[in-house]
């Protein structure tokens, strides 16, 4: 599985402990920035870029990371196709996937240390989407608001 990942300077050193993380995990991990740390660099100049890539490519997930969590997930569901949670822990990001079909997973670095990201990374990225056909019916009514 192809994952995007992203960050400013708040989520850069979770981002780096993830990306080692995920590529030892035998996925295959695309950074699209921050590529050094650079302190006050924006979140949307990351988590766009994120989106973007899976507003195209629905088999791939992103990752998008900053300090509270809240500014890139609000970037990354104002694409296409892209279904964005704030990742609260394990159990809540096992539903978003089986239920709602999450495709991009949003981490508050200032509140999450890289063991709780690890564990909620890896439950997100093996929990298939269910298929019944309420959580189908309802995807369906969300890709019709404009």
């Amino acid at each position: 599985m192809l994952i995007y990942i992203g960050s400013d300077h708040r989520g850069f050193q979770l981002k780096e402990s993830l990306k080692n993380f995920l590529k030892n995990s035998g996925y295959e991990v695309i950074d699209l920035g921050n590529a050094q740390f650079q302190d006050g660099d924006d979140y949307p100049d990351f988590a766009a870029p994120v989106a973007k890539k899976i507003s195209l490519d629905p088999s791939a997930r992103g990752i998008v990371i900053c300090g509270s969590g809240a500014g890139v997930d609000i970037v990354a569901n104002r694409h296409p196709n892209v279904r964005s949670v704030l990742a609260i822990n394990p159990d809540q990001v096992a539903v978003t996937r089986s239920d709602d079909d999450t495709n991009v997973l949003s981490l508050a670095a200032d509140y999450t240390d890289e063991e709780a990201a690890r564990k909620i990374v890896s439950i997100w990225l093996q929990t298939p989407f269910s298929g019944e056909e309420r959580h189908q019916r309802r995807l369906k009514k969300i890709e019709k608001i404009g």
